[in-house]
This record gives C-alpha cells, structure tokens and sequence, in this order.
C-alpha cells in the first residue's frame, strides 16, 4: 500500500489559524474527504479531487477515505476545529477497527486549533483551571447521558465548554441543559456565548448564568461556562490558576 491518509483540523475558520503542517498536507494531497461546508474551505487545484458528504455520515466517508488510502491515493479528512475533538479522527479509528484490511495504511493525525481554544483567547484565559468538554448533540448517546455529565461537570466545579449546543431540530436540549446547569448551583457564573469565532460574523458576549438566555446559542456557538472562581479584570475574563 503506498497512498496514506492524513485526518486534519482546518481549525475554526480562519485561514489564519489552519497549521502550515495542515496546509502543506493539503497541498499534497491528491483527495479532499469531509463533510461539505469543511470540504468547501479547501481551496481547488488542478489534481485534486473533492469528495463531499453530509453532516452524519461519518462512517461511510471514513471508510471511503481508507478505501482511497489503500488504492494509492494521498487522502486527506478535514474537519473543523481539531479533528480529535468530536470529530473525524475518531471514526476514521472506527472504521479503522472494522476494516483490518487496511491498518497497515500510512495514517496520521494533524491537530488543529478548536474552538473552545479560540474562544477562550478572544475574551482572556476562562480555561486557565480544570476544564472539560461536553458535546450537547444527542445523535450518537442518550440525552440521560449528557445530563449526568453536566450535572457533575458543574458540581465539580469545572469550566465546561459545550459543543453543538442548539440546533433547529433539538432546540429543547440547551433549554435543558441551562435548567440543569442553574439546579446544580451555576447560576452566579460567568458564561461566555462565542458565535462564529475567528469569522467575521464573529460574536462574542459573556453574561450571569442567571440571565443566559436558550436563543443566544445555535449551532455556530461555542459556549463556555466558567468555574466559580472566574472573574473580570478590565475587559477580559480569566480563571486564576489556583485552587480554592
């Protein structure tokens, strides 16, 4: 097998923040595999070939992107932000798994700069402490499942940032989420709603859990609820390294 895969972050939109390790493979490669919107980010050219697909069909892109890989073709997936962050590299390991045909391919993972890094930076360092990240889509594990992990996220008292908050066909689930974020006892923190960062539709506002509202999240949303500790100097936001 000589072709080789390569599953890279095109980080949050930003042609700035894309890696020139993620630039130079792409200048190599011989074919483009993601979702559309991320595939549309890849500039032409002559030799290569673009093979976009829908939002939720990861597996099948995966698995074509092996397929490709393993006819000698220099494959690249593409996904937004970091593609080890709820994203591609991990079905591509999955399909990896189900395939032992091809796990003698040539594959590396390229990091990218993900949102909730972007973000963080745009307002100061509200993930300078422990934090974790919650996905809030419900399409690959149950609802029941996302809830526990907020509610121990916040009595844990961890920054959480949270992905794919709301979306048209599940707007009820961030209406939840804000539900069983103020019950746990968040409702004097910080939270930050950072709409399509580093784009220039960028919008980036931070109020009391109390005041946050469902309709200030959609899909193109980052948000991050801070830790308890988290609090303002001048104009930025910034979580002190120390425990209490």
């Amino acid at each position: 097998m000589t072709g080789s895969l390569t599953i890279a972050g095109l980080g949050p939109g930003s042609e700035a923040l894309i890696t020139p390790e993620v630039s130079a493979a792409l200048g190599s490669a011989t074919d483009i595999v993601g979702y559309a919107p991320y595939v549309a980010r890849v500039a032409p050219r002559d030799g290569l070939t673009v093979h976009a697909s829908d939002n939720r069909e990861e597996i099948g892109r995966a698995t074509d992107a092996l397929r490709l890989a393993s006819e000698g073709r220099h494959v690249v997936v593409v996904s937004s932000g970091d593609p080890g962050v709820f994203a591609m590299a991990s079905a591509v390991f999955e399909a990896l798994e189900a395939s032992p045909q091809w796990q003698d391919l040539s594959i590396r993972v390229l990091p990218g700069v993900t949102a909730m890094l972007t973000a963080a930076a745009r307002i100061g360092a509200p993930l300078g402490h422990d934090f974790c990240a919650i996905n809030l889509s419900d399409n690959l594990k149950p609802w029941s499942t996302i809830e526990r992990r907020l509610r121990l996220a916040t009595e844990a008292d961890f920054a959480i940032a949270i992905y794919n908050p709301r979306s048209a066909s599940r707007p009820e689930g961030f209406v939840r989420a804000l539900e069983i974020l103020r019950e746990a006892g968040a409702s004097e923190r910080l939270v930050i709603f950072a709409r399509a960062v580093s784009t220039s539709g960028e919008k980036i506002e931070a109020v009391s859990l109390r005041d946050a509202r469902p309709d200030m999240a959609d899909m193109k949303t980052l948000v991050i609820v801070c830790n308890s500790a988290t609090r303002r100097v001048g104009g930025w936001i910034y979580a002190p390294r120390s425990a209490r």
